[in-house]
């Protein structure tokens, strides 16, 4: 049975969201979703013509396009430091960059395996640092790291991909164990958001516009009880009890809440569709 939990939430006029990757497919979703809901975007990404057809989308002047390379720690860097300067302080990350060579490993060097990594992983930990000044600072914010049951069972190809998706959701664990009793309020989770019709997903995959309101929902909630959470697509995965624990649940009549995302639904005109 899924159980709503109290909600609190991120007032989207006082947010500044910064989503990485945000020139196409998830990430632009993500930033577009994040406009409609009043929240104003820093778009990460290499691809700055992509990134100002993605602010062009939106309404108002909501998007505010940044080419950035997340696997370079000081460009990273950096950038924050000009969005502090110039738009104010993130409270909102969404570490949506990834890149899928799809290469055999016997087929590619060890540069390329790790340039993979720098990437998904580095990228995360690096905007997850610069981010975190501010956060910590204010005691408070909100970090969801894009993540893929991929390492669970990786697919032919995929080696550098999975590994660097097994260890962004270990890496969400680390945050939790370094922040969380000194910093309750700033929450970090997981979230995978399935396979998606975009460039890196299938064409029969799931349209990024349905996944984004999930992952924006998911951004502007912030009560403590999503700190560590995992989640898949719009459910809540929870860790696995022992046997013990689910007979004394199913004998008292009680199940561990499950959260569901529920975000409102609105029509994404066509001139806004996602690529």
């Amino acid at each position: 049975m899924i159980r709503p939990s109290t909600r609190t939430a991120t007032s989207p006029e006082t947010s500044l969201a910064v989503v990485t990757g945000a020139s196409v497919g998830l990430g632009r979703a993500l930033a577009l979703e994040f406009s409609r809901r009043g929240v104003t975007v820093v778009g990460f990404g290499r691809n700055l013509a992509d990134l100002e057809t993605t602010a062009s989308m939106a309404p108002g002047a909501r998007i505010v396009p940044m080419q950035v390379d997340v696997g370079d720690a000081d460009a990273v860097a950096l950038a924050f430091q000009e969005i502090r300067e110039t738009v104010g302080d993130p409270t909102i990350l969404i570490n949506n960059a990834a890149v899928h060579p799809r290469r055999d490993f016997l087929d590619e060097t060890p540069h390329e395996f790790m340039a993979c990594l720098a990437v998904n992983l580095g990228g995360t930990v690096n905007c997850s640092h610069a981010a975190l000044k501010s956060m910590v600072r204010a005691g408070r914010g909100r970090i969801v790291n894009v993540g893929s049951f991929a390492d669970l069972a990786p697919l032919p190809g995929a080696g550098a991909y999975s590994v660097s998706k097994g260890a962004t959701r270990i890496f969400s664990r680390a945050l939790v164990a370094d922040l969380g009793d000194r910093f309750p309020d700033i929450v970090v989770t997981t979230w995978m958001p399935g396979i998606l019709a975009t460039r890196m997903g299938l064409p029969d995959g799931l349209d990024p516009a349905v996944a984004a309101r999930w992952g924006v929902e998911l951004a502007l909630s912030n009560e403590r009880e999503l700190n560590g959470a995992v989640f898949d697509r719009d459910v809540q995965v929870l860790e696995p009890r022992s046997l013990k624990r689910r007979v004394v649940e199913k004998l008292l009549r009680r199940s561990a809440p499950q959260r569901r995302l529920d975000p409102p639904i609105h029509e994404t005109p066509n001139d806004m569709a996602v690529q």
